[in-house]
């Protein structure tokens, strides 16, 4: 009997310090759709930060009503990729890409993105073939975007997508705008939440910022068919910084 109280009360310990380390520092987050392609491709196993934005409910596994608001709150910066607890639905994790912060004003025109009424830079970077994300393959633009200072490529299908032309969005006080890089492939702030979308975020949603890609698998690695945790695995991926 005592040797298995020991073992209980090592079981219990453990899961306390993960609890602890996932709540005030790391959380793992597994990539599940092509939203962020090209920075970000389904089967990215990355690593996001809990402490850079401070901390709120949402920090905690199934974000217990404990208090309201964030603590030691920082701001996120236009650029950040942050996960954040979906408003309309907060038990689902999405992650996207800062765009606007409170007080911007964000629209598309003809496929170009304006903040507060000034182009967002873009330099086109050539053609690629990649996945739609709807089972077949096609010619995607990449382009270089700055924002904020901060430099990242982007896909683009052509100009004449259905988030190509939109209203002007103003973000209201503590919320942020988010987009994926993939701008013809992600429902995101662009779209409310009735129709689908994501609306704006409010500062207490943010989870975390993204940081490093740890590990990649490519599709079809499933935890049910061991020998694909060898055969899909991604190496030139390990370890790449985010931006």
């Amino acid at each position: 009997m005592a040797e298995i109280v020991e073992i209980i009360k090592t079981v219990v310990y453990a899961l306390l310090i993960a609890l602890f380390l996932r709540v005030i520092f790391f959380q793992p987050y597994t990539i599940p759709s092509a939203s962020m392609e090209p920075n970000l491709y389904e089967g990215d196993y990355i690593i996001v930060s809990k402490w850079t934005y401070g901390w709120s409910k949402y920090s905690i596994p199934f974000a217990p009503p404990l208090f309201k608001g964030r603590v030691f709150e920082h701001k996120a910066n236009r650029g950040d990729i942050v996960v954040f607890a979906l408003p309309h639905d907060p038990h689902v994790d999405y992650i996207k890409r800062v765009i606007g912060v409170p007080g911007d004003r964000i629209q598309m025109k003809h496929g170009l993105l304006f903040v507060n009424g000034v182009q967002v830079p873009r330099v086109n970077k050539g053609t690629f073939r990649e996945d739609s994300g709807y089972g077949f393959m096609h010619d995607v633009t990449r382009y270089q975007e700055t924002i904020a200072g901060k430099t990242f490529m982007t896909n683009d299908f052509g100009p004449n997508g259905d988030l190509d032309d939109t209203q002007e969005f103003l973000v209201p006080e503590g919320n942020y705008f988010m987009m994926g890089d993939n701008r013809d492939n992600s429902s995101d702030s662009r779209v409310a939440p009735e129709n689908g979308g994501v609306g704006f975020v409010p500062a207490e949603n943010l989870e975390g910022k993204a940081q490093i890609i740890l590990l990649s698998w490519s599709k079809g690695a499933s935890i049910f068919k061991p020998w694909t945790w060898v055969m899909n695995l991604q190496p030139s991926r390990f370890f790449n910084i985010l931006h």
